[in-house]
């Protein structure tokens, strides 16, 4: 990633809270303008806007949380189940320029911390491959890999995180 593109590396204060079915829409974006800053292409974009839609239905299902500062969503992540011991991180986004500043690390905190309340043993994450050093940083391990749902032939980095 460009140095020039990145956060001034100071932890934003910021307060996080449940994610409210009424912002699906500004919190799509929010994970659009986080994911585009990666400098995806737009074709690239346009391949994976399913998977970076967030709908009401969505948040009505899963726990989510948002990063607030100010009134502004600037972070937002979610759990999705995947068995009775294992919960899959489902979004892990920061608004670009937020990126830097530990908002990731603080949602991360809250979504490990919500699912050892649900008595989950396991965290998986499908990361980013710009967020491998992100993920290890924070303890996670490296669990091989899967296939995007979006691309296919595109292998993402599986990370593990024991509750």
């Amino acid at each position: 990633m460009p140095a020039d593109r990145r956060g001034d590396r100071r932890l934003t204060s910021c307060a996080l809270r449940e994610a409210r079915v009424s912002e699906a829409d500004t919190l799509t974006e929010l994970v659009k303008r986080s994911k585009a800053y990666w400098g995806y292409s737009p074709e690239f974009m346009k391949a994976c806007a399913g998977e970076l839609e967030v709908t009401s239905c969505y948040l009505e299902a899963n726990p989510a949380f948002v990063a607030e500062r100010e009134g502004v969503g600037v972070g937002f992540c979610a759990l999705e189940r995947v068995s009775d011991d294992v919960v899959e991180l489902g979004f892990l986004f920061v608004d670009p320029g937020y990126i830097g500043q530990g908002i990731g690390a603080k949602l991360l905190s809250r979504a490990l911390s919500a699912a050892r309340g649900l008595s989950y043993r396991s965290l998986i994450i499908q990361g980013d491959p710009h967020a491998e050093g992100f993920y290890r940083a924070v303890g996670a391990r490296r669990a091989g890999t899967r296939e995007s749902e979006s691309l296919p032939g595109r292998h993402l980095p599986l990370f593990e995180i024991s509750l």
